[in-house]
């Protein structure tokens, strides 16, 4: 994939690729997907793939359905003890992925949630329910954003998921014993939702997250493959990279006027369009964070991580971590060894998952 540097331009977009140099200088060292705890064992709880409407999803100009399936992770006390009520986590899932492969539904994968949540309790973090939206849209992810194109992903997660679970299951109906979580792409979410829509979580974890921002510029080649993309065929076979700009395109720089794609791309004919950069760059929480201070402080706890070897999230990670403590907002960032995905499954039942059980509250 050829880039070339622009001080002015800061858009993240190959950041989302695990495996490649766009993010970390060694592709080796990703899991083995034969061992046992790559696949879905005997669940201790209960695994529920429901339904959810999203009026704010309704009307999408690329025509994804409004109906999303969201995996919900019973834990083995809820069906034991009826009175009891649960704090919820929200766990947002990366790029490409969806939420049948964190939960173990499609076969192998770098994490299964029941088989991580199962250890933790095992060793003594506290039972929360936890919840999975699928977010796999027309072009692989939804970025979790505002956008005629995909739809008002924002609202859907903070409001009427929030809403539906509250009203569903038997929760702790309050911010307090909500947490939101994510892995990559779906770590991209949780900052960005943690920045947005404070008062919806008390605790937020942003595991690997991209697209916190970039001094990458889409070279030649990979516009040369998205101009290629005319149709849904096309994008199934499209590669990561230009998934990636399609999604991003889709999220962050939507025109209604502009069909059949309705989106703007920031290089056309090979010349910069600075009003669709300038749009993308508002977009890059690094950009957001100094505006969002005030939202951040009024945040139980703030956690994010990055692997030494996912260098590009990783230099990222570090940025936001002195920004962060220069204003004097409380929070933890770990780098830790690893890549993109070689660790995930052991973080999520080592770190996330015992963060928010110190974390939330269980009464």
């Amino acid at each position: 994939m050829t880039h070339t540097f622009s001080a002015a331009i800061g858009i993240a977009l190959v950041a989302l690729l695990p495996g490649t140099p766009a993010y970390s200088a060694s592709p080796s060292g990703a899991p083995d997907l034969s061992g046992p705890s790559y696949v879905l064992e005997a669940p201790s709880g209960r695994i529920e793939r429901i339904t959810v409407h999203g009026a704010s999803l309704a009307g999408n100009l690329e025509g994804d359905s409004p109906d999303r399936e969201v995996i919900v992770y019973l834990p083995p006390s809820y069906g034991k003890d009826p009175a009891r009520r649960y704090p919820v986590l929200y766990l947002l899932h990366g790029f490409t992925d969806t939420a049948n492969l964190w939960f173990g539904q499609s076969g192998p994968h770098f994490v299964i949630v029941p088989n991580a949540a199962d250890q933790a309790y095992a060793h003594g973090v506290r039972e929360m329910i936890i919840v999975m939206p699928d977010s796999f849209t027309r072009y692989a992810g939804s970025m979790y954003s505002n956008s005629v194109v995909t739809g008002n992903w924002e609202a859907f997660i903070t409001h009427e998921l929030v809403s539906y679970i509250d009203g569903h299951f038997r929760t702790l109906p309050r911010p307090e014993s909500r947490g939101l979580a994510g892995h990559s792409m779906g770590g991209y979410g949780v900052l960005r939702l943690a920045m947005k829509y404070p008062g919806v979580f008390s605790s937020v974890y942003a595991m690997s997250p991209c697209c916190l921002s970039a001094n990458l510029m889409p070279g030649a080649a990979l516009m040369a493959s998205v101009a290629q993309v005319q149709s849904t065929g096309d994008i199934a076979k499209a590669g990561f990279g230009t998934k990636a700009m399609l999604a991003s395109a889709a999220a962050w720089s939507p025109d209604p006027r502009n069909p059949p794609s309705y989106f703007d791309l920031p290089i056309m004919h090979g010349k910069p369009v600075p009003t669709v950069i300038a749009a993308w760059a508002a977009n890059a929480p690094l950009a957001m964070v100094y505006q969002s201070i005030p939202n951040l402080e009024t945040y139980h706890a703030i956690a994010f991580d990055a692997g030494d070897r996912d260098t590009g999230i990783a230099a990222t990670v570090r940025s936001l971590d002195r920004i962060l403590t220069t204003f004097g907002v409380r929070h933890v960032a770990q780098i830790y060894q690893g890549n993109h995905v070689d660790h995930i499954q052991q973080r999520l039942q080592m770190k996330v998952l015992p963060f928010f059980s110190d974390h939330l509250s269980f009464n």
